[in-house]
């Protein structure tokens, strides 16, 4: 099992992406990236603990490799933006991959600079690249969020295109 720790925004929209994924075993919404132990929900999303909103992946590297989990991560958020998705504005919602060896930290920025060489996208990527950090699980009530809330009207409005736009690009890789 490999694991990583992807942050795009909201946890709840990450979490649904990536649980639809053959080779996931986990996905862990929670907080990273901040200086204060053990944060709580309201104290994150008042974007001063310095934490982002993100998630723990943990899977099967000979099931899905790290080039399809960045792929999808890029696909499924603007990693263009700083500190911002959508409506989501601050810190807390920045763009960033928490990387656990000098390997994969290389694996990450060839692929982002192949995206910057391909110019996928109209602005410069800002996604922040850096070593894996305390990762604090959410409250339970965020954990699977989606599957347990999916006419919640921001799941409609927000994830909903999101994973219609999984199921388009990343079909092959769905369970």
């Amino acid at each position: 099992m490999q694991s990583i720790i992807f942050a795009s925004g909201c946890f709840w929209c990450t979490e649904a992406v990536f649980q639809q994924l053959k080779g996931v075993q986990s996905v862990v919404s929670g907080y990273v990236g901040g200086e204060k132990p053990n944060p709580t929900y309201d104290q994150v999303s008042m974007g001063n603990t310095g934490h982002a909103e993100a998630i723990k992946v943990e899977y099967d590297s000979t099931v899905i490799s790290l080039d399809v989990l960045l792929s999808v991560f890029f696909s499924t958020h603007d990693p263009t933006t700083r500190n911002r998705q959508g409506a989501d504005v601050g810190s807390q919602y920045r763009s960033a991959i928490f990387y656990n060896s000098d390997a994969e930290k290389q694996v990450i920025e060839s692929f982002i600079q192949q995206l910057e060489t391909d110019k996928t996208f109209d602005n410069r990527i800002v996604t922040e690249v850096v070593p894996v950090q305390q990762f604090y699980p959410a409250e339970s009530y965020h954990q699977s969020f989606y599957e347990q809330n999916k006419n919640y009207p921001y799941c409609q409005v927000v994830i909903e295109p999101k994973l219609a736009k999984l199921r388009e690009k990343f079909g092959a890789f769905l369970r």
